[in-house]
């Protein structure tokens, strides 16, 4: 998430009562999440297992519980809770804002744009050419759609990001400031949910073909010309390249990149990166003929018990 204009780092100490390190001057031009972060960006940790991946990161500057050694040319915003002061620029920079009608006033629909009965455009949202949005759609503010998009009943796209805090009291979500991009000549099915990026964007690339009742997460990036089939379940920050096929009931955590043209067929269940120009089975999902082979060999335990009962009797 970038700012409007760039901050100070004394402007934003101030913003959320903390002390800094470096400059008063030091230039803040945005906020993220370690995984996209850029020069000029905030990115939050409060646990000391990660001080060293956020103070090497892109980011410029680290809103840290702690006062630690500032790399060169970086600078810090010491906090006692890092989580609720990245939650505090959240609500400054990106406010919910109440809509006022069906349609926000705000929002830019291109021509020959179909708009279903009872579906919702939010604020800022920009739909393209040749779109038809089918009736209870809803579309959460700031979501980008492209041209030639067709997007079923019932779905639903931009919902906050599933990400919490556990405390003593319960859990603190991570308030999502981020966005849904549709990119052009997409198809997404009924009933599908598409959360929005925590600081950044979840992407569906172009050309790509989504069934009903699907889950993806936030941040999550899906390339261009993949097929998703019902039911599937995708976590935050997956990165799935072009010509990827996921077949019904798929499940996928967090982190993970699954590389081109990989086909995981149905009731995979995906735990780490896969390489693209592969077909994968299972759970934990591997090469499907390695776990073909694997059913077919516990299958035959049951003889196998059988000729050792006899040979020792």
């Amino acid at each position: 998430m970038k700012f409007p204009k760039a901050h100070t780092l004394a402007e934003i100490a101030d913003l959320i009562n903390a002390t800094f390190v470096g400059a008063p001057d030091f230039p803040v031009l945005g906020m993220n999440e370690i995984h996209v972060v850029e020069p000029g960006d905030i990115v939050f940790v409060d646990h000391p297992k990660y001080y060293d991946k956020a103070l090497q990161s892109a980011a410029s500057i680290i809103l840290i519980n702690k006062q630690v050694s500032c790399p060169e040319g970086k600078a810090l915003l010491v906090s006692d809770d890092p989580f609720r002061d990245f939650n505090k620029l959240t609500q400054h920079f990106k406010p919910f804002q109440p809509a006022h009608s069906a349609i926000a006033s705000s929002a830019k629909i291109g021509e020959n744009t179909i708009i279903q009965p009872n579906s919702f455009i939010g604020n800022n949202v920009v739909i393209g050419n040749n779109c038809i949005i089918h009736a209870n759609v809803i579309i959460y503010d700031n979501t980008v759609i492209g041209n030639n998009v067709n997007i079923q009943a019932g779905t639903v796209l931009g919902a906050s990001a599933f990400y919490y805090k556990k405390r003593p009291e319960g859990f603190d979500p991570l308030l999502s400031g981020g966005r849904v991009v549709i990119q052009d000549n997409v198809d997404i099915g009924a009933l599908c949910t598409i959360d929005r990026g925590v600081t950044g964007d979840t992407t569906i690339g172009a050309g790509s073909k989504l069934d009903n009742q699907i889950q993806i997460g936030h941040d999550t990036v899906l390339g261009k010309k993949c097929l998703i089939a019902s039911q599937v379940g995708i976590a935050g920050c997956v990165v799935i390249e072009d010509e990827v096929t996921m077949w019904g009931q798929v499940g996928c955590s967090s982190g993970v990149t699954i590389g081109a043209k990989a086909i995981i067929l149905a009731q995979a269940g995906i735990s780490k990166s896969l390489a693209g120009n592969k077909t994968y089975f299972g759970t934990p999902a591997q090469e499907a003929r390695t776990a073909m082979k694997d059913m077919a060999a516990v299958k035959q335990i049951p003889n196998l018990i059988a000729d050792l009962k006899k040979v020792t009797k």
